[in-house]
Order: C-alpha cells, then structure tokens, then sequence
C-alpha cells in the first residue's frame, strides 16, 4: 500500500491559495446509540483525551462504555437537536460563512475559510484534502478552543499533523494556540453579559463555567486552569465585578478521578443551600452552543439550583454568531495569517505566462513545479 496519496493535478497556470480551517470538538450525526457509538468512540479513543494505558482503556471503553454510554447520550442528545441538526455543528458552519465574509469585506476575498470537527463530520482530513484539492498551499489551523489544553488544540495538531504524514507535496501550516486573554473576545463575552443585564437585571453571582480536565493535567504542566482562570479574571475586570461577584468552575466530569475544581454544579447548589438566589451562568471556554451548554448548564444545573432553594437561574447563551466574536475572530486570523495576507495576488496574465515559460523548457501538465 503506497504511503502516500495521489496529488491532485497541477496546472502551471493555477494560483496558490491560502486557506483558514476553524476546528471545532465534534458532534455526532444524529441523536441516537447508533449514531453516538462511533462517535464516542472515536473521541475516547483519542489518547489526548484519556490518559490510560491503552490495554485497560480498550477494555474499559469497548467492554462498559460503549455498551452503556451511547444510548444515555443519545437521550441528552435529542433535548438539545434541531430542525438543522447539532446545535455545534450549525453554530460552527455559519461562524466559518460569516468569517469567510468578514474577511472578504477586509479585502481577503481570496481565502478559503472551511470548518471541520476534531471528531464526526465534516472531519479534518476530508476538508484538508478539500482545501489542498483547491489550491490551499498555506493554511492556518484555529481551533475553536481560547483556552489551550492538549485534550483539545494539542489533539487538533496532532490530526493535522497525522494529514500531513500521507501528503508529498505539504502545504505550510499556522496555526493559533489560544486566545484566552484576546481583547476582543474578551470584549464580546462582556458585551455578552451586559446585554444580558440589560434585559434580566443582574444576579448576586456569575458563575464561568469552563469544560473541565482531570486534575493530574494540571500537574504534568498542561496550562488549562490558568488560562481559564486568566479568562475569568479579564471578563470579571471587564464588567467591573469584584471577587466576592464571580465564581470560575469547571464542568462536564467523567469517571472517578478528581477533575480541576470547583466543580460546578455543586457549587451551584451549596450556593443555593447558603441563600443565593439569583445566578447567571456564562460557559467563556465554548464559543458555539452545544451538549455542555444547552443540556448540562442550561438544564440540568438550572434544575439542581432551583431544587435547592434557588429561585433565579439564567444561562447566558454562547457567542455563537455575534458580530463582535466574527469581528474579533476576524482579527485573531488576520494576525495569524500574518505576512501571507502581503503576498501579491497573481493576475490571468501572469499565470499563463508562467505556464508559457513552463512549456518552452518541457514542463508538462501534472509534474511538479
């Protein structure tokens, strides 16, 4: 079996493009066992996310997970699907349509801005081959994650990074860490609240609640905590709240092990058991609505504040298409993309002398440069 795949077709006369993927987690493609088997396991398979020996994962993952899991997700899956579909995937998709505008509005009308999910469809490696197929010979990766974590930005690389070993002729690739502490992002989430506000008056308490990690990444050096803390300080500054007005935690726990902590929600609850009565909860390290926002934050810790004696709970929606994200994502690309937004734009005629000049000395179709 060749290792490596077919290029496509070169033409002396064709103009490299550069290229922008958005990378998002992944969702499954419909809310049911079925659909939700292969997804798991393609997510927990993934050794960025479970940092078990392979030999007992396998084990645990196709002798208990897979066999239970998929249809207990699928139930949470289903409360959350619409008429289009994953709330991640449509959330995703038309943040790529409106960056892809934006950019075009700045005068980058040239580039090729394609979405993918680290796991599910569209996957990387099809839009890559989508992407080299139209002439992308530079690409910027931005993982849809401000806060760097290996389980999430590391393994978007990693994904890339596993294209790459079967192409010959490789693009150049960029790619954005994180944007935890971005201006303008940070702008948003702000804007975002005090809308908010505007409308619904203001809580005692605003809890930011971050996806969570296993506590012992914290301690092998993965940034994670920090960065959110730093997202959660930054926000905080920006609305002017002072300590005793915000809580940062941290969601979406899986198995038995510690995660980083607070959890959230038993803080939600002890909140409620000491006389909070009113919270709003806001997710800063999702950029697009999903399972953890609209199922987990949205219903089930709203249920568990109210049943402690709550008697407020709003969930502030993620940024989602908002204006100022696009803008501020719009930004962070444009930074990334650096000096290959100055690259001159080649004109009809230039190319065609170029496949003219390609001619004369005996280059054919479908060789090489």
């Amino acid at each position: 079996m060749a290792r490596f795949r077919t290029e496509p077709a070169h033409s002396h006369d064709r103009a490299t493009r550069t290229g922008v993927l958005l990378v998002n987690l992944g969702t499954p493609e419909a809310p049911t066992a079925a659909a939700l088997r292969p997804y798991l396991r393609q997510f927990l398979s993934d050794p960025r996310v479970v940092e078990i020996p392979r030999p007992v994962w396998w084990l645990i993952l196709n002798g208990i997970i897979l066999t239970t899991r998929p249809r207990k997700s699928a139930e949470k899956y289903a409360t959350v699907w619409t008429d289009e579909g994953s709330p991640l995937k449509f959330h995703t998709e038309r943040q790529a349509k409106l960056l892809k505008g934006y950019l075009g509005s700045q005068g980058h009308d040239a580039l090729m801005v394609e979405f993918a999910m680290r796991y599910g469809e569209p996957s990387i490696p099809a839009t890559l081959e989508r992407m080299r197929a139209a002439g992308c010979t530079r690409i910027l990766v931005v993982p849809a994650y401000p806060q760097y974590a290996a389980s999430t930005t590391a393994s978007v690389m990693d994904e890339v990074a596993r294209c790459m070993l079967e192409w010959r002729n490789l693009p150049e690739i960029r790619y954005v860490r994180d944007f935890a502490g971005d201006p303008g992002y940070i702008s948003a989430l702000a804007a975002s609240v005090r809308e908010h506000w505007a409308r619904n008056g203001e809580p005692e308490k605003l809890v930011m609640s971050f996806h969570g990690v296993p506590r012992f990444s914290l301690d092998k050096g993965d940034p994670y905590h920090c960065e959110c803390q730093k997202t959660g300080r930054l926000l905080a500054e920006a609305l002017g709240l002072p300590k005793d007005r915000y809580l940062v935690t941290f969601q979406s726990r899986f198995g038995r092990a510690e995660w980083l902590q607070p959890y959230t929600q038993p803080s939600l609850e002890a909140m409620a058991d000491q006389g909070v009565g009113a919270v709003d909860v806001i997710c800063p390290g999702f950029v697009a609505d999903c399972l953890e926002t609209l199922e987990e934050i949205a219903m089930e810790c709203r249920a568990a504040f109210l049943q402690h004696g709550g008697k407020r709970f709003h969930f502030i929606p993620c940024l989602n298409e908002r204006d100022d994200w696009i803008r501020a994502l719009a930004r962070i690309c444009t930074e990334h993309l650096g000096n290959w937004l100055a690259l001159p734009a080649e004109s009809v005629e230039l190319r065609q002398q170029r496949a003219a000049r390609a001619r004369a000395l005996g280059a054919t179709e479908g060789e090489p440069r």
